[in-house]
């Protein structure tokens, strides 16, 4: 369903990676590994529509994602460094925006559901802007317990999670996987020790 194929990226003069060509399909779970530098944000940005490649192409369910742009945005979920939740609102109208234009055959007791999975219970009406960065991360995330779509883009989904948080995260990726669904993520976590359902694509040599 998702094809990178000879993708090169180029910053400042500096070759990050190229000729870079892997395929995903239903059911993968794929974590892109490599040291600080090697370019694993900006390869999840680019074929998340959100960054330039310098060569090489991304196509969607066989489909450029450039002239596929909105059917493919409406196949994606992307969670990058940023949380992109909105500081003024609470934590559940937060999850409500979203769910108004991405998941609409959810309801609120998913969102309070949610937001018990990622260990908001009790704090639903407190304005974003009034929580910890970690509890901040943790809004943006709960999104994954509402989200309808097939393919998910996570850059770092494990930053400020602790064990438990991490055990909580490993269960739901596989869920979406035998859904059909697939998982891209980067981490410097160790996940899914042992087990052969997560494949790896090393960047970096």
């Amino acid at each position: 369903m998702l094809e990178v194929t000879n993708l090169t990226a180029i910053r400042d003069e500096r070759v990050l990676f190229e000729n870079l060509s892997f395929s995903l399909t239903t059911g993968d779970l794929v974590q892109i590994e490599g040291r600080n530098g090697t370019g694993k944000t900006t390869l999840m940005r680019i074929i998340a529509g959100l960054g330039d490649k310098d060569d090489g192409e991304i196509c969607w369910n066989g489909e450029r994602i450039e002239s596929s742009r909105e059917e493919f945005h409406q196949d994606l979920l992307f969670l990058g460094h940023q949380t992109g939740v909105k500081r003024e609102l609470t934590a559940f109208e937060n999850l409500q925006f979203y769910q108004a234009i991405h998941a609409p055959t959810t309801s609120k007791d998913d969102i309070f559901q949610a937001l018990t999975q990622v260990g908001l219970a009790g704090r639903e009406d407190v304005p974003v802007s009034q929580l910890s960065a970690g509890q901040q991360r943790r809004v943006a995330l709960a999104r994954l317990w509402l989200s309808e779509k097939t393919l998910w883009i996570l850059d770092e989904p494990l930053t400020a999670i602790d064990k438990q948080g991490v055990k909580v995260l490993e269960a739901l990726f596989l869920k979406h996987t035998t859904q059909g669904g697939i998982v891209l993520l980067t981490t410097h976590q160790d996940m899914f020790s042992n087990n052969p359902a997560l494949k790896k694509i090393k960047l970096g040599g």
